[in-house]
């Protein structure tokens, strides 16, 4: 992911809404794959990631550039996530009788498999995880968005690898793949 222009970002945060579109143009895809990972959801991802850009939007002229721009907006992102999983967390509390849906739409075996074992991480483990892997993110960026020492990051990232393999070990024995 590349890095946009210091010149572009001021122009946005001066309020040059064409600028704004350019950043928004350059973004909206990894916010959205991220979001869509952290969530499990699609449609839901999509919705974050207008909230994400909402948010973007308002907090741009508050823009201190002392980090990476787009390390910036993936902690907007990561925030709009954790807020609709704690959401969704109350909603389930309250509705705890109501079995929860699989995906929807017809997707493939792996793709299916891969993102069941992505839903049995813990969300800190899964961010983490998704950052690294699916962005390919340095874990000093991945710190700097989930707020965490760098350390911290690459022991979710070994976590997460191990309870994935796990959860596979699991399902070949269950399905008897062995």
């Amino acid at each position: 992911m590349h890095e946009l222009e210091p010149a572009l970002i001021r122009a946005a945060a001066a309020g040059d809404l064409v600028a704004f579109e350019q950043i928004v143009r350059a973004y909206q895809q990894h916010v959205w794959r991220f979001l869509r990972r952290l969530v499990g959801d699609p449609a839901t991802a999509e919705d974050l990631a207008q909230e994400t850009f909402l948010r973007v939007y308002r907090a741009l002229p508050g823009f201190a550039h002392r980090a990476k721009f787009s390390t910036w907006v993936f902690q907007i992102a990561r925030n709009a996530g954790l807020d609709e999983l704690r959401r969704r967390q109350r909603r389930e509390r309250v509705a705890a009788a109501v079995p929860a849906r699989g995906p929807v739409g017809p997707v493939g075996e792996a793709r299916a498999e891969i993102e069941a074992a992505l839903a049995a991480l813990p969300v800190d483990l899964r961010e983490a995880l998704v950052l690294v892997e699916v962005f390919g993110l340095p874990y000093a960026e991945v710190a700097a968005v989930v707020g965490v020492p760098v350390g911290t990051v690459k022991s979710r990232v070994y976590r997460a690898r191990e309870q994935v393999q796990a959860w596979a070990r699991a399902e070949e024995e269950a399905t008897g793949d062995l």
